[in-house]
């Protein structure tokens, strides 16, 4: 900070000097106000901006469903970059003024809210006591009066360490028999790593989206070389000892009344060709908790080499009830003998309309957009209550909404032109208008299909990351992983905690009885990684 030279005398100063004085100490506070103003101007702006990206961010994840997703992912991302830096800009001091008169109060900005530390959290409590041992005024023997106790959140970072499994051998005294403990199961057999170590590798592959090569530097930093091929064994062994695991979650999924479906591409590698395919993850859903049913949610993920209509029809072989899929052709065959029934989504009607109004200001499209959030109000009002009351209320209040929309919907097909993308639009929705309707007449089904697009979600900030699959195989094994992990969230779980938790045991848990380890039959487990030994 740049030293303000003393003034002069001002009883001994001649008037035009005086005037003088005053001219330039007036010139100096118009220079200190406009650098404040401008300071505050971009203060304002900054906030007026995060504000703004705030709400662009908010409306580009309600349109974030299904396979067109991902060049909005990535501008989704641009955007969360750009609010982080004038977060971040907003939070810094303004740069210091030359003189300590334009030093100011600050600008009033909006601080984040400040919520309290979690009360789950270890705390470490560190007294800090006075240097002084004794009254520094009088000398005096100080005692205790009260404390003033401050939180930081500090974080710790995760560390490797070795297991000693030390089994001692006793030989009997008389006939020299000798004793040892069996050596304990292994998640896999001979392998080094531990059930946390296995948890963290799968769970930071298909739940945070770090491919095994980043994974492998990661390690490395922390001195442990792991290379990515034992890494991708770990995986595979993983896979296969959690198989009849993900075979129970699938019996239990399509034990429902009511599914939901979807499907997302995935690129794999060709074998010998040097280029990529196109698999398909298809994804099956199990959550009545909307609809006040207290049975656990889960999800089953399935690997097929194409998108035939084969697939779906096979992994459906067994289930009865009402399918919520959206309108891909090769779930038909599933309809035709009548123990599958189809509810269209309401998600998909709503999209076509919305694209439309973003792209050509649509009277009509936005006419549509208001009709059907009347209807999603009405499903927000009712979520969590029984089937019978949801059923009640979509018979008094969203019949007569579904049925005054389609007049319209009809109407405005004799004004609009034949070849036009609202044309389609209405069209699509009258096409698969039973389909639609059709959970106004049963209170266990939901209005859209968003909860088979939320479990995709994970799957293409995957294919994202990993580019493609190694194989047919890996496909495969991304489609255990994927139920486990989806599951475990579904139920409220850590899904490292959880993979930790069934990596211990399973290898000695009797077959017949695997169902005791599905996520909602497992406590959650607990966090202390410390060692019992040290």
């Amino acid at each position: 900070m740049v030293a303000r030279p003393a003034l002069p005398n001002l009883d001994t100063l001649p008037p035009e000097a005086l005037k003088a004085l005053i001219h330039v100490q007036a010139e100096e506070l118009r220079v200190q106000r406009e650098r404040l103003h401008s300071q505050d101007e971009q203060l304002a702006w900054r906030q007026a901006e995060i504000e703004r990206l705030q709400l662009l961010i908010a409306k580009l994840r309600r349109m974030q469903f299904g396979r067109r997703s991902e060049k909005l992912e990535r501008q989704i991302e641009q955007l969360e970059l750009q609010l982080d830096e004038l977060a971040t800009a907003s939070a810094e001091p303004p740069a210091a003024s030359p003189t300590p008169e334009a030093t100011g109060p600050a600008a009033p900005g909006r601080k984040p809210a400040r919520r309290p530390l979690p009360g789950h959290l270890p705390r470490q409590k560190r007294t800090i006591l006075p240097k002084e041992t004794a009254c520094p005024d009088c000398g005096g023997e100080l005692k205790a009066l009260g404390e003033d106790v401050s939180e930081i959140l500090e974080y710790v970072p995760a560390h490797f360490q070795v297991i000693q499994q030390v089994r001692p051998k006793l030989a009997c005294t008389h006939c020299d028999k000798i004793v040892q403990a069996e050596a304990p199961s292994r998640p896999i057999a001979r392998g080094l790593a531990g059930p946390g170590l296995l948890a963290h590798v799968l769970v930071s592959k298909y739940c945070d989206h770090l491919p095994l090569y980043r994974q492998e530097e990661i390690y490395a930093r922390e001195g442990v070389e792991l290379e990515r091929a034992t890494l991708a064994d770990w995986v595979g062994g993983a896979s296969q000892l959690l198989a009849p695991l993900v075979e129970a979650l699938r019996r239990h999924v399509m034990g429902a009344r009511k599914l939901h479906a979807d499907d997302t591409p995935v690129p794999v590698l060709a074998p010998g060709l040097g280029r990529t395919k196109t698999g398909r993850l298809w994804t099956y859903v199990r959550d009545d908790r909307p609809a006040g049913d207290a049975m656990p949610p889960g999800v089953w993920f399935a690997y097929s080499p194409d998108r035939k209509g084969e697939h779906p029809q096979g992994h459906l072989s067994h289930f009865s009830g009402t399918l919520q899929a959206d309108g891909y052709a090769g779930f038909n065959n599933v309809y035709e003998s009548g123990r599958i029934r189809e509810a269209a989504c309401w998600a998909h009607v709503r999209r076509k309309f919305y694209d439309l109004q973003v792209a050509h200001q649509s009277p009509v499209a936005q006419e549509a957009l208001e009709r059907i959030a009347a209807l999603y109000a009405i499903e927000s009002d009712i979520r969590g209550r029984p089937p019978n009351e949801r059923c009640e209320i979509r018979q008094t209040r969203a019949r007569p909404l579904l049925v005054s929309l389609r007049e319209w919907l009809e109407n405005c097909l004799t004004k609009l032109s034949q070849k036009s993308d609202t044309t389609a639009a209405v069209r699509y929705a009258l096409g698969r208008w039973e389909a639609l309707t059709r959970y106004a007449e049963d209170g266990g089904l939901e209005i859209d299909n968003n909860a088979a697009e939320r479990a995709l979600r994970a799957v293409a900030l995957g294919r994202k990351n990993y580019l493609f699959a190694g194989s047919d195989a890996g496909g495969e094994r991304a489609a255990t992983l994927y139920s486990l992990i989806g599951t475990a969230k579904l139920n409220g779980l850590d899904p490292e905690s959880y993979m930790r938790e069934v990596l211990s045991c399973i290898a000695d848990h009797p077959i017949n009885r695997i169902e005791e380890l599905l996520p909602w039959n497992i406590a959650a487990p607990d966090t202390d990684h410390t060692s019992e030994t040290k």
